[in-house]
């Protein structure tokens, strides 16, 4: 897994074991924001989720990885491609950094550079996107350091107590 690995971080696949830390991230109200949550996930869907996570990228149109560090093998946030489209070579990318102290640490960098490598040599893809709410600052700034440029803003697309928000679309386009 050389190109899932960094300096500081690695990314892997989920693993049973996971369940407590993606119970954690999936019910804490604080990010169901830019997951576009509103309901909380039980541990028994969580479980089911984990059973059908060997699926392949394909089959699922998804793929969630642990972000995990590379010292202490601790997992401390998930990044997903999702909404894989194999006939357009794209799919959306999410991440989320569980401890707020560890969000401005680089992490979060690592593991987008590392996914960018991964959907775009591996995978083959054309093209990722993100979708990020016009307030979330630090979304934009790490998106854009890695080239996503704006291409569109939804309106009004998301209700964050009881106002509604405009979404950011963002994209990448691989040019090799």
């Amino acid at each position: 897994m050389i190109t899932l690995k960094g300096n500081t971080i690695y990314l892997r696949a989920l693993e049973p074991e996971d369940l407590e830390f993606i119970y954690s991230i999936e019910n804490n109200e604080s990010i169901w924001n830019v997951s576009n949550t509103q309901t909380p996930y039980s541990r028994f869907l969580i479980r089911q989720y984990l059973e059908n996570a060997h699926q392949d990228i394909y089959e699922a149109k998804q793929l969630r990885l642990a972000i995990c560090m590379n010292d202490t093998f601790e997992a401390v946030g998930l990044i997903d491609l999702f909404d894989l489209d194999p006939n357009n070579n794209r799919a959306g990318v999410g991440i989320v950094i569980s401890n707020e102290a560890m969000r401005n640490s680089g992490i979060g960098s690592e593991a987008i550079q590392l996914i960018i490598n991964y959907a775009f040599n591996q995978l083959q893809l054309h093209q990722l996107y993100a979708n990020i709410g016009s307030k979330n600052e630090i979304s934009i700034s790490l998106f854009t350091k890695f080239g996503f440029q704006k291409i569109g803003i939804k309106k009004d697309w998301n209700k964050i107590q009881n106002l509604y928000e405009d979404e950011i679309l963002y994209q990448l386009i691989n040019h090799t």
